[in-house]
């Protein structure tokens, strides 16, 4: 088994749902960190959770960010399992960037 940090960045450039993390076949992530920077503007932020095994997505956090903040939606750690997908919309486009950062664990050698 090993462990590994991971950080992703993004930058929400349409209002649509935008893929920021898949976890890896053979690996479960803690995400411990979901920072978004709100650049202009009261912009409102939602994240969710795609649980492939149950080809459901549900709505985990969301928040209304005034210009110029930042915050960290990852209230606690959100635990993901292989191929969960994290999303992000943004009420306005190309206002919000920011970075996930997970502890990936892998359990290939189990298999």
């Amino acid at each position: 088994m090993s462990n590994t940090y991971k950080s992703t960045f993004f930058s929400l450039t349409t209002t649509n749902q935008t893929t920021v993390y898949t976890v890896p076949t053979g690996v479960k992530a803690l995400v411990r960190t979901i920072q978004c920077t709100n650049h202009s503007g009261n912009t409102d932020v939602e994240v969710f959770v795609t649980d492939t095994s149950a080809s459901t997505t549900y709505e985990i956090a969301h928040s209304t960010m005034a210009a110029s903040t930042s915050e960290n939606l990852a209230k606690g750690t959100i635990v993901l399992d292989p191929g969960d997908i994290l999303k992000i919309t943004a009420s306005v486009a190309n206002r919000i960037t920011g970075t996930v950062s997970a502890l990936e664990i892998s359990f290939e050698w189990l298999l």
